[in-house]
């Protein structure tokens, strides 16, 4: 969840070298490891045993500067990553990078913020890899989510306040005018439960309408969590009434959080300060 432009030490795309005559028993293998929120002592023990180890590593915009140190200063570091309208290599381009490398003999980590498979494409890279009869493993990391929880004191779940658990996505989805925010709004809109939506902030006065519009009360404790677990990390505190207008307030900017239900309503007493 840093800055979007690559550290002065990454490299650019490189064409991967083509070894002719390498078997598939000589191919390199992918692991694909979750580089957790954000905080580099929220690394699993196995994801920073690979990093410290790793001689090639394709890292996205998410991960932060204090995870990159954790990488050998003389690895091979490919930037690779994505924002809205941005992409330094499409997800097609990625992958084929990835397999490229791993057919020239380069066992390679590709590093991805949070957990790879919750909105990180790592089912995606993982199935392409296999098909293409690449070794691939997967570290789990922790989920922006639960580092956002934990970080600010909102729980994720509560027997007093919800009995259920939602991860969804908020950014837009088609083409040109036809753009929108596709979601089942029925279904996030249940009582007792908590929604945490990844990647909303440009759509959050659309989600927190169609939210309204579906049943959910305008007062429902809603909140933005941006920069989850790292030292600038700010937790705006509302409802689903007053959080588009916070947002505007206190300039939030990507890579944050909407966390919406009852539970959000502990941080006071639980986390630590908030903006509201």
């Amino acid at each position: 969840m840093d800055t979007a432009r690559p550290p002065a030490h990454a490299a650019a795309q490189p064409d991967a070298p083509v070894t002719a005559g390498l078997s598939p028993s000589e191919w390199g293998c992918v692991t694909l490891v979750g580089a957790g929120p954000g905080d580099a002592e929220l690394l699993t023990l196995k994801a920073a045993r690979v990093l410290a180890s790793a001689r090639v590593v394709l890292y996205d915009n998410l991960v932060s500067d204090d995870v990159l140190r954790q990488i050998p200063q003389d690895a091979e570091r490919i930037y690779v990553g994505k924002q809205s309208s941005n992409h330094t290599l499409p997800q097609e381009g990625i992958i084929e990078l990835m397999v490229r490398l791993a057919k020239a003999g380069k066992s390679l980590v590709r590093l991805k913020g949070g957990d790879p498979y919750i909105f990180g494409r790592g089912g995606e890279e993982a199935e392409a890899l296999i098909a293409e009869g690449i070794a691939c493993e997967t570290v789990p990391g922790i989920s922006a989510a639960q580092g956002a929880s934990a970080s600010t004191g909102i729980p994720l779940t509560h027997r007093d306040h919800t009995g259920m658990l939602v991860f969804a996505t908020g950014h837009l989805q088609g083409e040109g005018e036809e753009r929108s925010v596709a979601l089942d709004w029925a279904a996030l809109a249940r009582p007792r439960q908590t929604v945490v939506i990844y990647m909303g902030v440009g759509t959050l006065p659309v989600i927190c309408a169609k939210l309204v519009e579906h049943g959910l009360p305008g007062h429902t404790p809603a909140a933005l969590v941006e920069r989850a677990t790292r030292p600038d990390q700010r937790a705006i505190v509302g409802t689903l009434e007053t959080l588009p207008a916070l947002s505007v307030k206190h300039g939030v900017h990507p890579p944050a959080l909407i966390m919406i239900g009852d539970t959000v309503s502990l941080q006071e007493r639980i986390g630590g300060p908030a903006l509201r």
